[in-house]
C-alpha cells in the first residue's frame, strides 16, 4: 500500500506542484464556471424585473399590478413614460415592459378588450410568464367588468373597484402541484463543462506515463519490488486525487463564494463527479497502456475527450440528437453522469440513482483492469 501512496503523491506533485498545473487544473476550471454561474445569473432563484407604466386612471391597472406583485416572480419597477419603459427595456435594466393604456379600466367596463403591451429585447422565460400571468389576470377583469355593468344601480366605477378589491382578497386559493422538480437550466451547462475539465486530466495523466515510460523511469520502478498492477493503481489513485480537488474548488466556488443553488444535494452532486472521476483515471490508465509513442499522447483530444463529451451530452441535450447518436451516448460516462445529476435535481432517490452509478462503477472497473493489464511498465517507450 505504501509504494502505491508514493506513486500516487508523485503523480499529484507532478500534476499540481507546478504553477502551471495549479493553473491549468485547478483555477482554469473553477474560473469558467464561475464565468458560466455569473453570466446566467446563478446567484439564487431572484424574481425578474418587470418594468411597468400605469397610465390607467381606474382600479384596473392598479389590480393587475397588485396581482403580479403577489405571485412574488417579479420586482415591479415603475417608469415614467412609455418612451422611458421601451428605453429601459433596450437596456435590459428588466426582462420585460408592461405598458398599461390609458383609459384601461373603462374599456373594460364598455365591453371592449383593450390590449396591454409587453416589451421585451429578447424572448426569455420571465417575459413569457409575464405575458401569461398578465393575460390571465386581464380576462378575469373582464368577467367581473361585465358583472359590473350589468348591475344596473350606481356607479359602474364604483362597483368595478368594489369588485376588485373584493378578489385581491383571495378567499378562494389554489393548491400548489408544481414544485420545481425539473433541473436548473443552467445545471446541465455547468455540469457538462466540469466534467470536460475532468476529462483533461487524462492527457495529463496520460503524458505524465509516457514521460516515465520514455525516461525508463517506469522500467526502474518495476525492477523494484513494485508490481505492474501496482504502478498503474498508483498512476490511477493520483490522478483521481487531483480530480477530487479540481472538483472541491468547483463546488465551494460556486456554492459558497457565488452562491450558486445547485438544485440537488452538493455531497450528492460531489459523488457522481467523483464517480464520474474514476471512469476518467480508467480511460487515462488504459490509453496510457496503448500508447508507446509520446507524440501520440496529443491525439486524444481529438479521438477521445471531445467526441465523447459531444456524444455525451456536455455541450447540448442528448434528446435533440438523432435516436442511433443517443444509443451511442450510452457508451460514454458524460451521459450516465449527466443522467445521474438530472435524476437528484428532480428530487430522485437511489431506487433511481443506483443505475447511472453502476454503469459509472462497471466502466471504471473494467478500464483499471485492462489499463492494469496492457501497461506493460517493464518496456520502454518510443524516444522523440
Amino acid at each position: 500500500m505504501n509504494k502505491i501512496m508514493t506513486i500516487a503523491w508523485n503523480m499529484v506533485k507532478r500534476s499540481i506542484g507546478t504553477a502551471r498545473g495549479m493553473m491549468i487544473f485547478i483555477l482554469l476550471p473553477g474560473v469558467v464556471v464561475a464565468a458560466i454561474i455569473s453570466l446566467s445569473g446563478g446567484a439564487g432563484d431572484k424574481p425578474d424585473t418587470l418594468l411597468y407604466v400605469n397610465s390607467d386612471t381606474g382600479p384596473a391597472g392598479s389590480h393587475l399590478l397588485a396581482e403580479l406583485a403577489k405571485t412574488g416572480d417579479y420586482k415591479l419597477e415603475a417608469r415614467g413614460s412609455e418612451a422611458a419603459l421601451k428605453e429601459a427595456t433596450t437596456r435590459q435594466e428588466g426582462s420585460a415592459g408592461l405598458w398599461i393604456p390609458p383609459g384601461y379600466s373603462a374599456a373594460l367596463l364598455a365591453g371592449e378588450q383593450p390590449q396591454l403591451r409587453i416589451y421585451e429585447l429578447r424572448t426569455s422565460e420571465g417575459s413569457i410568464v409575464a405575458k401569461m400571468n398578465a393575460a390571465a389576470i386581464a380576462a378575469n377583469m373582464a368577467g367581473a367588468a361585465q358583472a359590473a355593468a350589468a348591475g344596473g344601480t350606481g356607479d359602474p366605477q364604483t362597483q368595478f373597484a368594489a369588485v376588485l378589491k373584493q378578489a385581491e382578497q383571495h378567499n378562494v386559493g389554489s393548491l400548489r402541484t408544481d414544485y420545481n422538480l425539473y433541473p436548473r437550466q443552467t445545471l446541465g451547462t455547468i455540469t457538462g463543462l466540469t466534467l470536460m475539465f475532468l476529462m483533461m486530466l487524462i492527457t495529463s495523466s496520460v503524458t505524465l506515463i509516457m514521460d516515465d515510460r520514455v525516461g525508463r523511469t517506469m522500467m526502474r520502478m518495476f525492477s523494484a519490488p513494485v508490481r505492474s498492477y501496482e504502478i498503474a493503481l498508483g498512476n490511477f489513485l493520483g490522478s483521481f486525487l487531483v480530480g477530487l480537488i479540481q472538483i472541491l474548488v468547483v463546488l465551494v466556488l460556486g456554492k459558497w463564494v457565488l452562491r450558486y443553488d445547485y438544485g440537488l444535494p452538493l455531497v450528492l452532486y460531489f459523488l457522481v463527479l467523483a464517480a464520474f472521476m474514476l471512469v476518467s483515471m480508467g480511460i487515462a490508465s488504459t490509453v496510457a497502456g496503448l500508447i508507446r509513442n509520446p507524440r501520440n499522447a496529443g491525439m486524444l483530444n481529438s479521438l477521445i475527450l471531445t467526441p465523447t463529451c459531444m456524444l455525451g451530452g456536455c455541450f447540448w441535450p442528448i434528446s435533440i440528437m438523432p435516436d442511433y447518436m443517443q444509443k451511442l451516448a450510452n457508451f460514454t460516462p458524460q451521459k450516465w453522469a449527466i443522467q445521474a445529476v438530472d435524476i437528484a435535481a428532480t428530487g430522485g432517490g437511489w431506487s433511481e440513482l443506483w443505475l447511472p452509478f453502476a454503469v459509472l462503477g462497471l466502466m471504471a472497473a473494467v478500464l483499471l483492469v485492462i489499463g492494469s493489464a496492457i501497461l506493460r511498465p517493464n518496456e520502454a517507450g518510443i524516444s522523440v
